[in-house]
Formats: C-alpha cells, sequence, structure tokens
C-alpha cells in the first residue's frame, strides 16, 4: 500500500503516513506540493494522500480545505500528531553563527515566540520543514539554520542546536487521509461536509438550526471566500455522526432544500483530540 504526503523524508506528514498506518505494511511517498499528493491519489499512484488540515497553535491549512472542494477525493480518516521543532543546522555551528532560519511557513509561525528570542536573525520561509533541513545541508554556510524534527536531522546527518522550540508543547497537527473509495463507519464517527449559502437574513443561523435540532455536535467550522463571487463564502464543517446515521441523513436532506450547493466530504472513523492528559509538560 502506498500513501502520498507533502515534503521529504522525514517531514511531519511522513510521520503521520506511519503513525496512522502503523498496523499495516505501508509505503510513503513524498511529493513536491499538496496538489500533487491528490493528484497521485487520483490517479492510482498511491492509494491514500495523508494532508495537514489545522495545527492547535497556527490555525488552519486553508490551501488543503480548497483542494478538499477541487478533487472528487473521500475524506477516510483523520490523525492527530504531536509536533516537537527543533532548530537544525550544519554540523559544527554555534548559535552565535546563526543568521537565517528557514523552515515552512507553519513552523515558523509556531515557533514565533522563540524566533523573537534571536535578535538579528532573518526568517525565510521555504516549501517543507524537512526541505529546509536538506537545503542547508547543500549549502556550505555555518549561518543557516532550519526548524524541522529530529528525525529529519538524523535522516540529513544534521546538528540539533536546540529542541522543543515551538511557543507551546501542546502543539498539534490534525490529519486527514484521503481514498478514492469511501468508508461507511457507523459508531464513532465523523463526517465533513462543505455548503454555500444565499447571501441573505438568517441563512446561517437555519443552517446551523439543522443541526441543533438534532442534537448533533458541529466540531468545526471554517469558512472561505467562494472564488469568483467576492464577499460570498462556503463554510466548511465537521460533525459528529455518520451518514449512515438517520439524524445526520436527515439534516443534509433539510439543509440541501435550501443550500445552493452541498457536498459531503466523507464521513470516517473519529479519533480523539488530545486533551490535557496528552499534553506534554
Amino acid at each position: 500500500m502506498r500513501a502520498a504526503f507533502q515534503g521529504e523524508p522525514g517531514a511531519y506528514s511522513e510521520a503521520a503516513v506511519f503513525e496512522f498506518f502503523a498496523q499495516v505494511d505501508v509505503s510513503a511517498v513524498p511529493c513536491t506540493s499538496f496538489e500533487l499528493v491528490f493528484d497521485a491519489v487520483n490517479k492510482g499512484d498511491c492509494d491514500y494522500g495523508v494532508l495537514p488540515i489545522e495545527n492547535s497553535l497556527a490555525g488552519s491549512i486553508h490551501q488543503n480545505y480548497d483542494l478538499l472542494l477541487q478533487n472528487p477525493l473521500q475524506v477516510v480518516g483523520e490523525h492527530y500528531l504531536r509536533v516537537s521543532h527543533c532548530l537544525i543546522a550544519r554540523p559544527g555551528a554555534t548559535m552565535a553563527d546563526i543568521k537565517t532560519v528557514m523552515s515552512h511557513p507553519q513552523a515558523l509561525a509556531q515557533c514565533a515566540g522563540y524566533l523573537k528570542s534571536l535578535p538579528g536573525v532573518k526568517i525565510e520561509p521555504v516549501y517543507d520543514t524537512a526541505g529546509s533541513v536538506k537545503i542547508i545541508r547543500g549549502q556550505d554556510d555555518p549561518s543557516l539554520a532550519a526548524i524541522a524534527s529530529l528525525q529529519a536531522a538524523r535522516i540529513f546527518g544534521m546538528q540539533v542546536l536546540a529542541e522543543h522550540i515551538e511557543d507551546n508543547q501542546a502543539n498539534f497537527t490534525r490529519f486527514l487521509v484521503v481514498s478514492k473509495t469511501p468508508v461507511h463507519p457507523v459508531e464513532n464517527s465523523k463526517t465533513s461536509i462543505v455548503f454555500t449559502l444565499k447571501n441573505e437574513p438568517g441563512s446561517l443561523y437555519n443552517a446551523m438550526r439543522e443541526f441543533a435540532i438534532r442534537d448533533i455536535d458541529l466540531c468545526k467550522i471554517e469558512s472561505r471566500p467562494l472564488v469568483g463571487t467576492p464577499w460570498d463564502y462556503l463554510f466548511y464543517i465537521d460533525l459528529m455522526g455518520s451518514t449512515e446515521n438517520q439524524p445526520v441523513k436527515d439534516a443534509l436532506s433539510s439543509l440541501q432544500q435550501f443550500a445552493p450547493m452541498l457536498r459531503v466530504l466523507g464521513s470516517y472513523p473519529s479519533k480523539k483530540p488530545p486533551g490535557k492528559m496528552e499534553q506534554i509538560s
């Protein structure tokens, strides 16, 4: 079985692949962009794609919300990954040498407070956390550093200058797993949907009411601009329950009566989000 992820070997997305598919034999296939992860699954080159969708410190990965709508794949699973960042440099470099720190924009955001403590250091966003380590390995420059995982430092033979540099150690990324083939869970499940509404008073209230009157828990609501129609929006919702459950079926059927567009992105087994007991002190 093959699962695509965005980034280089050692990326957090690769770790999510191996954790989610821990009970099976899986090959993690690196892709240089999120679009190529979707392409690999659409073309049948990979069975699954594993994509970050939100981080507990830096928020949502909006590009992947947009790509979920643009592609005909189904969400079939979710996974929460504990993210711990390291400051990584070339062997022999010291903290005093560091003038530029590079990483994926999400990782830089998650370490913003730490980076402010490094006076005069330039911040440079790049395509991937592990990719930033690959970049500094390819340059004979001790002033360059990267933010990535301990595993990435090991893979590329680089030196760790500091560990656990994220601003809050309760740092988790939620990943979605996508596939061509849907799953149909009944118990302990979650469903992701996207819909549009007419721009008129009470429309969002009416949409939310369909779930409230049926005691359906909405655990995530995200709005995104509707491309081509300025000031209109798409609404992404994660709700507890499956399309196999009658209350969810009824809510979606009612919503469809007045939502110009409604698409079910998938029902899938729900994982318990990390709570205070799982946080690292």
